[in-house]
């Protein structure tokens, strides 16, 4: 890892190899679209450099990520080497209320009150044969 104060990193490249984003054309992506900040400032240019302890702020798709950046990195390592290079400050995500939860709760239903299962319909049908009037003419 590269340690050195006055080393710099394109931010593309360091979004790549901190595995923030798969690839580093969506890296390159996300920063043209104007949704990477280092130290409060919009920059626009992937070929920005950064250096450590600036502190990144990206929106990515479901989240704000603020990041400080601590190493540089020499390559695209495996996570665990990758989660050295920085140190997350995001908040923690906001927790959902009964009211918006996906896992509201279900009315109840009395037993048998649901849909019919395929046996049940073969008896509601055979029952209807056998009581239908018009049958007997």
């Amino acid at each position: 890892m590269n340690t050195s104060s006055s080393a710099k990193l394109r931010v593309d490249k360091w979004l790549w190899y901190s595995r923030v984003v798969k690839t580093r054309s969506l890296a390159q992506a996300i920063v043209k679209s104007g949704k990477v900040r280092v130290n409060g400032t919009k920059i626009s240019s992937p070929s920005s450099a950064i250096a450590p302890d600036d502190v990144l702020t990206i929106t990515l798709d479901r989240r704000i990520a603020i990041l400080k950046v601590i190493a540089l990195g020499v390559r695209r390592g495996p996570a665990p080497e990758a989660q050295l290079l920085y140190e997350d400050l995001s908040p923690p995500p906001v927790k959902k209320t009964d009211a918006t939860s996906s896992t509201a709760r279900v009315a109840p239903r009395d037993e048998g009150a649901g849909r019919p299962t395929k046996k049940q319909r073969r008896d509601m049908d055979r029952f209807r044969l056998q009581a239908d009037p018009r049958e007997e003419d």
